[in-house]
């Protein structure tokens, strides 16, 4: 439910018939067939569920990936293009996750960031900047190399089942809204600029190349 699963209520009793009315299964199933092909990626089962209407403010869809299996909660998404940008997002974990043959608690915040910013890359590429997350543009350099120096730099190395993890992924507490989203996004975007990563790259180059 973090991550905007619906509780059962009359709006979202109307959010799922509106999601049938615009054929959303069948797009998602679209859109898996496409990137399943595009990316050699795994044949993972995706569960669509409407999405909880008064979660993260304006949002209006989200979801949760796993190695062998995706979740996607969806409101009323019209342009077929935002629903594409969720599916690639979420799928392009998926992937990396299949491709990095590492076992997901082994997973480190470097990671994690990396994980994020490739995901948003991805997006970037077949969708357009317009479709990237709110979070890829909320922070301007200065402040990223600052916070990157002050507190991301020294628990690169954390794991993802330790607390302070999360803290600075999504930015609890006293840290910066999504400071970890926007550093991966910043690390991953800068280091295309120069490279040029071929899609196919993206899921197996190493966290440790960004640095």
């Amino acid at each position: 439910m973090d991550f905007g699963m619906y509780k059962p209520s009359r709006r979202s009793k109307q959010t799922f018939e509106k999601m049938k009315e615009l054929d959303t299964w069948n797009k998602i199933d679209r859109f898996f067939k496409k990137y399943k092909k595009k990316w050699n990626g795994p044949d993972v089962p995706i569960y669509i569920f409407p999405f909880q209407a008064s979660w993260r403010g304006d949002e209006n869809k989200s979801g949760v990936s796993f190695p062998n299996q995706l979740f996607l909660f969806i409101g009323e998404v019209e342009n077929d293009k935002e629903l594409e940008a969720l599916f690639i997002h979420e799928y392009h974990h998926v992937c990396r996750i299949h491709h990095q043959k590492k076992d997901i608690e082994n997973y480190t915040l470097l990671d994690s960031i990396i994980m994020e910013g490739l995901a948003e890359l991805a997006v970037k590429k077949n969708c357009g900047e317009a479709y990237n997350a709110n979070w890829c543009h909320l922070y301007e350099e200065d402040k990223i190399k600052k916070f990157w120096g002050k507190e991301l730099k020294e628990h690169l190395d954390v794991k993802k089942t330790e607390e302070i993890h999360d803290q600075l992924l999504y930015g609890y507490g006293r840290y910066p809204r999504m400071i970890g989203y926007n550093t991966g996004f910043y690390l991953v975007n800068t280091y295309h600029s120069q490279k040029k990563i071929a899609e196919k790259m993206h899921f197996t180059i190493k966290s440790e190349a960004f640095l």
